[in-house]
């Protein structure tokens, strides 16, 4: 399907209220075509609908007349530069954007997620900018350590040791 043919089932769903469903195809259109900030704007117009700032201020973010407060909501929601590159669901190198302030706001994003890292990052290689779950902890609490599993093993054992005195004592009460 075309996207001038997505776009008209996408308007004629609007039209007859089904929102969701056409919140549904402007993401795939903004998963085929990244770099066109129109459908970013239409998708960001359709969660103002639902009444999310912070999706609308996500879809927005690339775009000069961005509301403050919907920015500020995507910010918080994705609170760090890794979270943030994946929600933009961009791809490729920052020139394609349309924009100059588009291609300035992408290319923060990545400097700020490589500054975090220590290392460059690329749009096409999530691999290279994805979160860990450990990242932020202390290079102490990262790793599993002897004491962390001896603990984790007797809480485990304690668990099973009342659930078996619990199930005895049903047992006994039915006798």
């Amino acid at each position: 399907m075309s996207l001038s043919d997505t776009l008209a089932r996408v308007d004629a769903d609007l039209a007859a209220g089904r929102v969701p469903m056409a919140r549904q195809r402007l993401r795939g259109l903004v998963s085929s075509f990244p770099y066109d900030l129109t459908l970013r704007r239409r998708l960001a117009e359709v969660y103002r609908l639902y009444g999310d700032a912070a999706e609308a201020g996500r879809w927005m973010y690339l775009e000069e007349d961005r509301r403050e407060d919907e920015t500020a909501a995507f910010e918080e929601r994705y609170g760090s530069a890794a979270r943030r590159m994946k929600a933009l669901a961009w791809w490729g190198p920052e020139a394609l954007a349309a924009t100059a302030f588009a291609e300035g706001r992408l290319a923060a994003v990545r400097t700020a997620r490589a500054g975090e890292l220590g290392r460059p990052v690329d749009w096409d290689d999530p691999a290279s900018y994805e979160e860990r779950w450990d990242e932020g902890l202390p290079p102490d609490e990262r790793s599993w350590t002897l004491a962390g599993v001896l603990v984790g093993g007797a809480c485990v054992v304690g668990v099973l040791l009342n659930l078996g005195v619990w199930v005895v004592g049903l047992v006994a009460i039915a006798d």
